[in-house]
């Protein structure tokens, strides 16, 4: 028997197809928002932020090459120990960058939507930022060391002279 409540009748029921018609509507207006991202106004972060986590990640990569580190994503998956270590190192050099995209995107979202979408929001940032700086860190670190040895020359051992 279904609950009254106010006036109004409540089963508790959820129909068949329901949820995935408001699942379906919500990745469809997620869809089109993000597309229309490419062609909208300030469509300049698409270029810009980018290529500043590319920047970020090829520093890094280069760094972590001159101290013989993994590189940066089999790190992460693979080196358990020095996963946290990598975490904080990478989230460092791109964490400015993710915050700059969310805010951004919340101005976008503002100025054209006249709503903001949270969800939308960590999603661009995620792919404008994070993603650039993962693809980018690793292959730089292991072209690095294939043009230049990470080993030091040995030490030269002391002459010893008897006729000094």
């Amino acid at each position: 028997m279904p609950k009254q409540r106010a006036g109004l009748v409540c089963d508790h029921r959820i129909l068949p197809g329901a949820v995935e018609g408001v699942m379906d509507d919500m990745w469809t207006r997620v869809g089109s928002h993000l597309i229309a991202r490419v062609s909208g106004p300030m469509k300049f972060r698409f270029v810009l932020q980018p290529l500043m986590a590319s920047v970020f990640a090829i520093r890094s990569g280069l760094a972590d090459a001159k101290t013989a580190k993994p590189p940066y994503c089999w790190g992460l998956l693979w080196e358990r120990g020095h996963r946290a270590d990598m975490l904080k190192d990478g989230w460092k050099s791109v964490g400015k960058i993710f915050i700059l995209a969310v805010l951004l995107d919340i101005v976008y979202q503002i100025i054209v939507l006249r709503f903001v979408y949270p969800g939308e929001t960590v999603i661009v940032a995620f792919l404008l930022a994070i993603v650039p700086y993962l693809l980018i860190r690793g292959p730089v670190n292991r072209l690095a060391r294939r043009k230049k040895p990470t080993t030091t020359p040995p030490a030269k051992k002391p002459r010893l002279d008897n006729a000094a």
